[in-house]
């Protein structure tokens, strides 16, 4: 299994359990939105994407001299400088996974993990997913994969049910700047085509990233500038009176945005397994 290309000073910590996000304890500041949304089917056929890898150059075999006796030494031997490809110009470049009837609010507080996997399983395969009752069997998948004794679903079981589900390869991971998070994020997006699990609150709340906007592009830049991010959170329209209001579905949102509720998860109630960090659920190729 390999994982998406990091950039230089990204630090990937790659739990030894699958994971994902929680909304354990609600916040007191929000509104109970449940809100009716039609029936779901049953998860359909994964969309995937084949990219054919070019075939390795032959080697060149190195001429052979045939005077030994007066052959150069190391150190008076002509060294030959590689030739170097320059970078291509990077340009404005946008990718979003979203469609239309993707998105799924949450139905109670606490399942906020359920309505991710619903949108994620929306965006990855042919099925659609938006019912209370498929709302409240991934939850609960999610729960039981969880390890919390607190009773709710956290990262662990986010993960562990985006693989049992059939649209991983997912990992958690942990990095130590919002600006690296950003990065990797955008990478794993634009490789495997499918969306990322943003831990958001500090371990509280569960979004999820369907595409974003950058200078540069990630399959060609090891290093691009996101200049914007699509998100999805299960419970706008009602937000947060502590960490503010929900983007509405499928908003492209700054950086600047997206920092004030995205943020390094430092401690917690729960061992994930991971160091201290910005949070993901990583799809992986």
């Amino acid at each position: 299994m390999s994982v998406p290309r990091l950039p230089a000073l990204a630090l990937l910590v790659v739990s030894a359990m699958l994971v994902s996000s929680a909304c354990g304890a609600a916040d007191p500041g929000v509104a109970d939105a449940a809100v009716p949304i039609p029936t779901s089917a049953a998860v359909g056929p994964v969309r995937s994407a084949v990219t054919p890898s070019s075939a390795p150059r032959a080697a060149t075999p190195a001429a052979v001299d045939p005077s030994p006796a007066v052959r150069p030494s190391p150190t008076t031997r002509a060294t030959a400088t590689p030739a170097t490809t320059p970078e291509p110009a990077r340009k404005a470049f946008a990718m979003n996974l979203y469609r239309k009837g993707d998105y799924v609010a949450q139905f109670t507080f606490e399942w906020c993990v359920g309505a991710s996997l619903q949108m994620a399983l929306n965006m990855a395969t042919d099925a659609s997913h938006a019912s209370r009752k498929d709302q409240q069997r991934l939850w609960a998948m999610a729960q039981s994969r969880s390890s919390s004794p607190f009773g709710g679903a956290n990262p662990r079981g986010w993960t562990a049910a985006l693989n049992d589900l059939g649209v991983g390869p997912y990992v958690l991971v942990s990095l130590p700047t919002f600006e690296d998070a950003l990065q990797v994020a955008a990478h794993a997006i634009r490789e495997t085509k499918r969306p990322v699990g943003l831990v958001m609150w500090r371990g509280r709340h569960a979004w999820v990233m369907s595409g974003f906007e950058s200078i540069g592009d990630p399959a060609v830049h090891d290093e691009v500038e996101v200049t914007g991010v699509r998100v999805l959170d299960p419970l706008y329209p009602h937000g947060s009176g502590k960490w503010g209001p929900s983007p509405r579905p499928n908003a492209l949102v700054s950086p600047a945005t997206l920092a004030k509720q995205f943020v390094i998860r430092d401690h917690g109630r729960v061992d994930l397994g991971v160091p201290p960090g910005y949070l993901l659920v990583l799809p992986t190729a």
